[in-house]
């Protein structure tokens, strides 16, 4: 068995290695980029061995002007196919065919000859934004669109890797780096809204008898603490199979991992309102280091008199957010009330996943 290689340096070595000897040699005076951003566990750095026995192996993204890639993009794959390693550090560069049956899934496949079904992904920048994120990079980022990237994609592009750039393909990655301020400010209120309307629920479940609603109350409650702090700390959460990976390299998480383990391990609903009241109070904490209002309370409370703790019965971190916002579009948009992006609003696979969703679900923001 080969020596494990993370993919994203195994994809700077193939590149640098194998396919970028073959340009230089073919087609010396060719102006490209060469990357590794969009889908795959390796592009986040979460790849480990399991990882190799689907879609991963030896590849790049390489991608050409437009006029470049009508005239170059057959001569440069066939160039690929025939001059390409058979095999690379150990893996070979040879994948199956897309299997349709498993949402087109590539293995790698050993092979004695050429030609190599190689995955060297020959693309423009426009065309892969388009289909990747279904945004035309002419047009300016509107808060419809933010609100309407999937996070974990928008995670994919700017932390994956630009191994070559004629092109400026990591400036465009660049507009996506973060969200600008009072869209921040919007995911922010509407993460501590989404909070405030079920924290008191954990425990009305249990006190009624029904522990089971109460835990799954309370996982949705951790699942929200988790992403408001990926908020906080201004990273983008990546999809489900990576969130907790990714949620333990967060500052806060030697702090907060074990709280919240603690909630989901609980048997009880005062037990799960213990642990959370710690992790409340924790966030309210770290909210109020942001410096972005005035000091909201970070002690919880009783909910209205009721016997269940909360961190908003004494002030709404959601509304001295949302004051912050001055842009009038998204001034708009949350006076409407702050269902926030589409993280917030589903988890939906598909609907994440799928980007023609997103023209339909601009109109909620538009």
């Amino acid at each position: 068995m080969s020596e494990f290689i993370p993919g994203l340096e195994l994809a700077g070595m193939f590149f640098r290695e194998a396919v970028k000897p073959l340009l230089d040699r073919g087609f010396p005076k060719l102006l490209y980029s060469a990357a590794l951003i969009g889908s795959g566990s390796e592009v986040l750095g979460f790849d480990t061995e399991m990882s190799t026995d689907h879609h991963w192996g030896p590849r790049v993204m390489l991608f050409l002007e437009p006029d470049a890639h009508r005239h170059y993009r057959g001569p440069i794959d066939q160039a690929l196919r025939r001059g390409l390693p058979l095999r690379f550090h150990g893996y070979s560069t040879n994948f199956s065919a897309p299997n349709p049956a498993d949402n087109n899934v590539q293995l790698l496949v050993e092979v004695d000859a050429p030609p190599i079904n190689h995955r060297v992904d020959i693309l423009t920048i426009r065309e892969f934004f388009a289909a990747y994120l279904g945004f035309d990079l002419d047009l300016p980022l509107e808060p419809a669109d933010w609100l309407t990237f999937p996070e974990q994609k928008l995670r994919t592009i700017t932390e994956g890797a630009v191994y070559y750039d004629d092109l400026g393909l990591q400036n465009i990655c660049d507009r996506f780096a973060y969200y600008p301020d009072d869209l921040w400010y919007y995911l922010l209120a509407s993460a501590w809204r989404r909070i405030g309307q079920e924290e008191h629920l954990m425990g009305r479940a249990g006190l009624a008898g029904d522990e089971i609603g109460s835990a799954i109350i309370a996982s949705r409650l951790v699942r929200d603490i988790m992403r408001l702090c990926f908020l906080m700390e201004r990273r983008y959460a990546p999809y489900p199979k990576w969130f907790g990976t990714a949620f333990d390299r967060l500052e806060c998480a030697r702090d907060l991992s074990s709280t919240l383990a603690r909630v989901l391990a609980a048997t009880s609903w005062q037990e799960r309102e213990r642990h959370l009241v710690t992790a409340y109070e924790y966030t309210a904490g770290m909210h109020n280091r942001l410096d972005i209002t005035e000091p909201r309370p970070a002690r919880a409370s009783n909910f209205w008199g009721r016997p269940f703790q909360v961190i908003q019965a004494v002030g709404s971190f959601a509304e001295a957010i949302r004051a912050r916002i001055s842009d009038p579009v998204l001034i708009r948009i949350a006076s409407r009330g702050l269902i926030g992006g589409l993280d917030q609003l589903s988890d939906n696979t598909d609907l994440v996943s799928d980007p023609s969703w997103r023209r339909p679900l601009r109109r909620l923001f538009e």
